[in-house]
């Protein structure tokens, strides 16, 4: 099985690029929770750490794709570098004005920018990839390793950033997360000999490459659809554990679910598929759903544990075929971008289906808000079903603008 990944990390460089940008995402699943830690610790209240944390998520998502297509028209190293070095001073700031009681709104402010500036790390990885691989089997392969890594940021960075924040000291964890951005981007960024070649905007606005849009625009919505999902999901499985009396738990019960995903995510790398991917597309969003199904049913921790690492396998194939069909249709100088495009449907989908769950919770319970997770998995299960289809794993999506 891991002969596969052997073959595309013996690519000169790749290791090298790979870990890195590990490093340098770990911010992704750190950052939010450090700030709802930080800011709930100085100032005894959860609703004003949240919000201070949905700025900084808000602003990410929005401003994704403008980045992604910096990305493409000046070149990673350039952009990257800048954005890191913004991110760490405006996240700096942020504590400083947590610490020293500035006004509320100039935390708020200093979120929003940080958020802006978070380096769009996963989505250059990825291109970088495409740009360094020339078979697609083994593109499919550096995409399933690179989903393998972002789920052990997820299962790593809260840990981290908890342990550090609860233990050594509140700022510890962001001061972490800051570090491992930093440094970890610019270590990226120094490896040039890998870097994509940069598309400057042409002269004329007509010979700019179409973005597919007949296929990208329902990915986006798959991936916005999953967001909701993931959100939903997140906070009825804390709100599922606290009823059970065990509300500590409730990390362990995500983990279960982000392990499952880590290890179909290994085996999709290692398989050969004869399908393409947006058949892969609507099979995984299908049983996204199906997954969310029996959670309502399940009235026991053990129990909820062990159906949501198999619910788990569904999430890194699913994400997998997504950024492999985004890779064969999107022309090459706007890849990023449309990689940034379904990381920005991923995050904007988070706070609604957050939000929309904990109100179910509080008047209906946990159970009942699986349901929202289970209607957002229909919801991409449908919109799945609007790609163009494919005849084999190799061939193209015939997708005009």
């Amino acid at each position: 099985m891991l002969t596969s990944y052997r073959r595309v990390l013996a690519h000169p460089g790749a290791l090298r690029f790979s870990l890195t940008a590990l490093v340098a995402r770990l911010p992704m699943s750190m950052v939010g929770l450090g700030i709802v830690l930080l800011v709930s610790g100085a100032t005894g209240r959860y609703g004003v750490a949240g919000a201070v944390a949905a700025s900084f998520m808000l602003a990410n998502a929005g401003l994704a794709i403008v980045q992604g297509r910096l990305l493409d028209r000046l070149g990673q190293g350039r952009v990257l570098a800048a954005v890191s070095l913004a991110f760490g001073a405006t996240l700096t700031l942020l504590v400083v004005s947590v610490q020293a009681g500035w006004p509320i709104a100039s935390t708020y402010v200093l979120a929003a920018l940080a958020g802006a500036c978070l380096p769009q790390v996963g989505s250059a990885v990825r291109a970088r990839w495409s740009h360094v691989l020339d078979r697609p089997a083994d593109v499919q392969t550096a995409y399933a390793l690179e989903a393998v890594l972002d789920e052990a940021v997820f299962i790593l960075g809260p840990i981290l950033v908890t342990v550090l924040a609860t233990t050594v000291h509140p700022v510890a964890g962001i001061a972490v997360a800051v570090v491992a951005c930093v440094a970890g981007t610019l270590a990226f960024c120094a490896q040039r000999a890998t870097e994509p070649p940069a598309h400057p905007r042409v002269a004329a606005a007509g010979d700019r490459p179409r973005m597919p849009w007949r296929t990208v625009a329902p990915l986006a919505v798959v991936c916005a659809a999953l967001g909701v999902l993931f959100g939903a999901a997140e906070v009825t499985t804390v709100a599922f554990a606290d009823e059970q009396g065990h509300k500590a738990w409730s990390g362990a019960l995500l983990a279960l679910w982000a392990l499952g995903s880590l290890t179909a995510g290994v085996v999709t790398g290692a398989v050969r598929w004869r399908r393409g991917p947006s058949l892969r597309v609507r099979w995984g969003a299908l049983a996204m759903a199906c997954a969310m199904a029996p959670l309502s049913f399940v009235g026991s921790l053990p129990v909820m544990g062990l159906t949501l690492f198999v619910a788990g396998f569904a999430i890194a194939p699913t994400m997998i075929a997504t950024m492999s069909l985004v890779e064969q249709v999107v022309p090459s100088g706007r890849l990023t971008e449309g990689m940034a495009i379904m990381q920005t449907g991923l995050v904007a989908g988070v706070a609604p289906g957050a939000s929309l769950s904990g109100l179910v919770v509080d008047h209906a319970g946990a159970s009942s808000a699986y349901l929202v997770s289970l209607a957002a998995g229909v919801v991409a299960a449908f919109a799945a079903l609007a790609l163009p289809r494919q005849r084999s794993a190799g061939a193209p999506v015939r997708s005009p603008a």
